[in-house]
């Protein structure tokens, strides 16, 4: 009997591939819209973050007042997209301390070795030691009160985690066969590092720093909850969580809606990070 022709069924994604594509999607969509409201609040929420109307204060959630209001009236989605441009520029400045001062300890680091290299890495071993928050809470209670200087606090605090990941990435690096003929051929050594070492190790250092950018919402929130942030009324999204606690039995949209800001922020950059780490590794 002639044997029967087989007909090649198109093969479909998996349903966990669609999901991971959605989440990605979802992920993304979220950051960019906080990024718009963070680069141009005024398209989003066009009224005065600062300004309430007594006679509308505690509403709740509705049209009109997506997020209600506060105690003094002021419209509490309004406050948490002009808060995004401090919260978000504070956040993308610790991010930006770590990962070039870590990125440079770590390349430095791995590169010569030696004495340097073992004090470098006790000095990343004894910070790691320490939590984060804790750590950026201790320097910030030096600096003092500012949205820089929690920003620089929490910079400092991450330094530790980007010099760890950039020297072990030197150290695979450095032995690849293209690096030792750049040294070979007369190459100097800052070309051979910036060209070739540096070029070919940092993928995983970025897939760190858009994991740690949610961390670092968090660590920025926190201190601004605690009172570290900017000078009240300027809003914060930590310190709208601040002085919404005082009012969670009768108005509980007032930290918990800011609250859930901050979680969809966290999570979106922490999914994402993780895809930019998974793609690293291929």
């Amino acid at each position: 009997m002639p044997e029967s022709s087989t007909v090649r069924k198109p093969r479909l994604a998996s349903p966990a591939r669609w999901r991971t594509g959605a989440g990605v999607a979802l992920s993304a969509g979220v950051l960019v819209l906080v990024l718009g409201w963070a680069a141009a609040p005024g398209w989003f929420a066009g009224g005065d973050p600062l300004t309430g109307v007594p006679a509308e204060k505690f509403r709740g959630p509705g049209p009109g007042h997506w997020f209600g209001t506060d105690n003094l009236g002021r419209d509490l989605y309004t406050r948490v997209v002009h808060a995004a441009a401090l919260s978000l520029t504070a956040t993308v400045l610790a991010v930006a301390i770590g990962l070039v001062a870590g990125s440079l300890l770590g390349l430095l680091s791995g590169a010569v070795g030696g004495r340097f290299d073992g004090a470098v890495m006790r000095g990343v071993d004894v910070l790691l030691s320490i939590p984060e928050l804790l750590l950026a809470l201790a320097l910030v209670t030096v600096l003092g009160f500012g949205t820089g200087n929690v920003a620089l606090a929490v910079g400092v605090a991450l330094i530790a985690r980007f010099t760890r990941v950039m020297r072990a990435e030197v150290l695979r690096v450095r032995r690849a066969p293209y690096v030792e003929a750049a040294f070979a051929s007369g190459v100097r050594w800052y070309t051979v590092l910036l060209r070739h070492v540096l070029r070919n190790a940092y993928a995983p250092v970025a897939a760190l720093a858009a994991v740690e950018f949610g961390m670092a919402v968090l660590a920025v929130s926190s201190l601004s909850f605690l009172g570290y942030g900017a000078t009240p009324p300027t809003p914060e999204w930590g310190s709208l969580i601040s002085e919404g606690r005082n009012y969670l039995a009768t108005a509980w949209w007032l930290t918990t809606l800011p609250g859930l800001v901050i979680v969809a922020v966290v999570l979106a950059t922490q999914r994402l990070g993780r895809v930019l780490a998974q793609e690293g590794l291929r």
